[in-house]
């Protein structure tokens, strides 16, 4: 192992993380840099754009999620065939829930475990030595987390950055970088998060300008030399097994959300995956002996999915001896129909009896652990905005706990081979 890493991170969600990492990931890339990526929690869509600059597929580490095992299992991977490890925080580096140490959810867990120094980006529009008291309050507020570098976002001007930078200086951190302020360096979004990378209809151009950007505003060999060995612990982990040996596996703009670790878990167990398209009418594969429903943005295609007659019939016939799961988009699909923003009522494959509503967003988002129907205890969460306008009578999927084992009560629907729900699995439960 002669991977090296960083940890960028920010004070919030919004202060430029996504920029930053992409347009260092490009950068070294140019240069000939091996570098692979990871992103720190559930989030299936920044790790999309991570692959699309580094050119190799990224993954996701997630403290609370998965056992210290995978995490380490996960790590090691994406790091083997990498000169350098670049690792994305989600929301504030500190940002996690209540838990055993090391096991919050936050990146902060992740610097620590794998000792990595965190790259810290300031947005510092509307202030300038204020920067270096944030700054300090990052270097005090944990031992176990280093902070390596700053990276300013957001700089108004020459003498801005001068005044930031000498401050920070001051109390012996290095300033790597200083972006200037422009507003069309954001990705375009939408309600879930940025828009889908195969979505952008411009992103190498997009990653080219990014890189051209970390080129002249971030020291790229100081980023080089001051990277730190992944330390890692070893451990054994346990995959979550196939739900059967060939899985026919929706992928397209409807069903996109799959944790690259569970894919590779699967096919390390010997399964095949068989994709198939549900937008482009297609049935799941027959040769299958499973269907598996991703999440995704299913309200947004809702009515060429409700007019996807040989993909509901295909599933209609698979149900019938073979199991069907589907996951958050996926379950939404399954039920007997979904309501639109604008009111509009689309049917869909009714072997379920829910029917979901757009109608009237509301927020539902955090971890989740899930006792599951038959028995197994597994961690995941939810995150959408759809809601149960009819909740139907099927049997419940699984009985849900939030991070802080809460009971949350029975969720999803069961019935015959066919089950769903809006929890995202991510690991079997594990101390």
């Amino acid at each position: 192992m002669s991977a090296r890493g960083w940890l960028v991170a920010a004070a919030r969600s919004g202060a430029g993380k996504t920029t930053v990492t992409l347009g260092l990931v490009a950068a070294l890339r140019r240069r000939g840099v091996m570098v692979r990526t990871a992103k720190s929690g559930p989030d299936y869509i920044d790790p999309a754009f991570h692959a699309a600059a580094s050119g190799a597929p990224g993954v996701n580490l997630d403290s609370w999620a998965m056992p210290p095992p995978l995490l380490d299992t996960l790590a090691h991977r994406a790091a083997a065939d990498a000169e350098l490890l670049v690792v994305e925080s989600a929301m504030g580096l500190f940002d996690g829930v209540a838990a055993p140490p090391g096991r919050s959810g936050a990146a902060a867990d992740l610097a620590a475990r794998f000792g990595l120094p965190v790259l810290l980006v300031l947005d510092i529009s509307g202030q300038a030595q204020t920067a270096a008291a944030i700054a300090r309050g990052f270097m005090l507020h944990d031992p176990a987390v280093r902070v390596g570098g700053v990276v300013l976002n957001r700089v108004a001007s020459e003498r801005h950055r001068r005044t930031a930078a000498d401050a920070i200086a001051a109390i012996g951190l290095p300033v790597l970088g200083a972006i200037p302020r422009d507003a069309t360096l954001s990705l375009p979004e939408r309600h879930l998060g940025l828009v889908q990378a195969g979505e952008h209809a411009a992103l190498a151009a997009h990653l080219e300008r990014l890189a051209d950007l970390a080129e002249r505003h971030i020291d790229l060999d100081a980023i080089l030399a001051a990277a730190a060995p992944l330390r890692l612990m070893g451990g054994a982990a346990t995959p979550l097994p196939p739900p059967g040996q060939r899985i026919a596996l929706a992928q397209d703009a409807a069903f996109s959300f799959t944790y690259p670790h569970i894919l590779a878990g699967w096919r390390a167990s010997g399964a095949a995956i068989l994709p198939f398209s549900p937008l482009a009418d297609e049935p799941p594969p027959e040769q299958a002996d499973a269907v598996w429903l991703p999440g995704g943005y299913p309200e947004l295609q809702a009515a060429t999915l409700a007019a996807a007659a040989r993909f509901h019939a295909g599933l209609h016939r698979f149900a019938a001896t073979r199991p069907v799961h589907g996951e958050c988009g996926g379950y939404m699909v399954l039920g007997a129909g979904l309501i639109d923003a604008d009111g509009t009522h689309h049917a869909m494959a009714g072997l379920l009896d829910h029917t979901i509503s757009f109608a009237r967003r509301t927020l539902h988002l955090g971890y989740r652990q899930a006792t599951l129907a038959d028995g197994p205890v597994v961690r995941g969460h939810e995150f959408h905005y759809a809601t149960l306008a009819d909740a139907g009578t099927d049997a419940p999927f699984a009985t849900l706990r939030d991070a802080g084992g809460t009971l949350l009560g029975p969720a999803g629907g069961r019935r015959g081979r066919v089950s769903g729900s809006f929890f995202h699995i991510i690991a079997r439960e594990e101390p």
